[in-house]
């Protein structure tokens, strides 16, 4: 990114352990912030696949606060951090992400955005629609520099993921369980093969993609009025109906998913003409209803896609979630968006 202009970020040659956040973050903050003599830390969220720590400096000029990002257990299999900071930097120079400050061998520290994250009630709120749809729409027009054909990343993504599906769990219990309620691997592969076949006849243009915006991944910021999108590990060219269809699932939530929070048809036309209202401002009615269309049939890729990246972490990851039983339920889901999409 030097090209660009954008000053070089500093990568730190240290590991933080799981088990010692605090004190590895202490380490990042002594690297980029030295100046800061006591610091405060807090561990925001324990996610499904990163721990976040909130670093407050005590003493300074001016107060800030640093989020120090560790990176969960064999995460690097399935994300390409080298593309990520290249993202971050880019996104950051536009206004669409927050400043990036370093990396470290297993995770990155950026700017705290002041904010609350979104909820199933308040991502449905129309002020919050609005603000979402229409910096999708910024997203999406963001281009790539010395990326003249871009190509969506889904199909090979969802191909390395499936290649990194054990035949087998480690774990002889998660193998016992999923064996009996989950697809086998074979049949997640002839889905692959249909749902590649059906989707690449679908017009659907291809632009610079979040993947993964999910709740916890949009700040709202209700005293300046708008939001912001962060972790851009998976930011890709992809699908421009995949992205979208991703948002609207995640209304479902991740701990304790429930897909009657899905936006109805109303909602998802008034989101999507202020998404177009960003992105495509002479819009037409047609174009409208083919997106809206798009979108519901993308809902199968984004299933098929976190399914099977959840059975992968069910092998690797040492995070106190149900993986598993998440995979089941996203597969799930797919064959039954699948049937309804059949009777259409």
């Amino acid at each position: 990114m030097s090209e660009m202009g954008a000053p070089p970020v500093p990568h730190l040659s240290l590991q933080v352990a799981e088990g010692d956040v605090f004190g590895g973050a202490a380490r990042v903050l002594g690297a980029i912030r030295p100046q800061w003599r006591r610091i405060e830390f807090k561990l925001l969220t324990d996610g499904i696949t990163n721990k976040l720590v909130g670093c407050s400096g005590e003493g300074v000029e001016e107060e800030e606060t640093v989020l120090v990002r560790i990176y969960g257990n064999k995460t690097d299999l399935l994300i390409d951090r080298k593309a990520e900071t290249r993202n971050i930097l880019l996104l950051s120079s536009l206004n669409l992400a927050p400043s990036l400050y370093a990396t470290f061998e297993n995770g990155l520290a950026y700017q705290f955005v002041p904010g609350c994250t979104l909820t199933p009630t308040t991502v449905k709120e129309p002020k919050i629609a609005h603000l979402v749809a229409t910096q999708m729409g910024k997203l999406h027009k963001v281009q790539v520099p010395d990326i003249s054909n871009p190509q969506p990343f889904l199909w090979t993504k969802i191909r390395n993921f499936l290649d990194l599906v054990p035949e087998q769990f480690s774990d002889i219990t998660k193998n016992e369980r999923y064996r009996k309620i989950g697809p086998r691997k074979t049949q997640i592969e002839q889905e692959l093969i249909f749902l590649q076949s059906i989707l690449s006849e679908e017009k659907c243009p291809i632009v610079f993609c979040h993947n993964d915006l999910l709740l916890g991944n949009v700040i709202y910021n209700s005293d300046k009025n708008q939001v912001t999108f962060i972790d851009y590990e998976y930011a890709n060219y992809n699908y421009q109906a995949f992205d979208i269809a991703n948002h609207f699932l995640e209304f479902a939530g991740v701990e304790n998913v429930d897909y009657g929070n899905y936006p109805t048809r109303e909602f998802q036309i008034f989101w999507l003409k202020n998404y177009l209202n960003e992105f495509k401002p002479d819009f037409s009615q047609s174009e409208l209803e083919l997106l809206l269309n798009q979108v519901d049939k993308f809902t199968l890729a984004s299933h098929l896609f976190w399914g099977i990246w959840a059975l992968i972490q069910t092998e690797h990851s040492d995070i106190a979630f149900d993986f598993l039983g998440y995979a089941v339920v996203r597969f799930s889901e797919y064959f039954k968006k699948k049937e309804e999409l059949a009777r259409k």
